[in-house]
């Protein structure tokens, strides 16, 4: 639950919610590809080079993104991994258990029958 309330936390302010939907749409499912520098993440979304800082930090505390080096730069990227595991925590216990797990992304994903139980 701890877990939990940190990510959601990190992202209920709407610099780090703009910063990770950018670095969800520069993803990319390959090893060391994928992601935006602060520099690129600054310039996209008009934010200063310090208070982007202070948002990266808690995006990276939170586990909501990585960061490689590539040469002198940072690179960023969201950790989908870390919102399927928040996603698939909220939605555990739908149906009390009935319903198997309704991420799309999860292995063994949702089935028809099993998302009609959601709704």
């Amino acid at each position: 639950m701890e877990a939990a309330i940190s990510t959601l936390s990190a992202l209920a302010q709407e610099t780090r919610l703009a910063i990770f939907r950018a670095l969800v749409r520069a993803h990319s499912p390959e090893e060391g590809r994928g992601g935006l520098a602060a520099g690129e993440i600054a310039g996209v979304l008009g934010v200063a080079p310090a208070t982007l800082s202070f948002h990266l930090k808690e995006l990276t505390h939170a586990g909501l993104i990585l960061q490689r080096r590539e040469g002198r730069s940072l690179i960023y990227k969201a950790d989908l991994s870390a919102m399927l595991g928040l996603t698939g925590y909220l939605l555990d216990d739908c149906c009390q258990g009935a319903c198997g797990s309704l991420s799309p992304c999860a292995p063994g994903g949702a089935t028809i029958r099993e998302k009609e139980c959601a709704s």
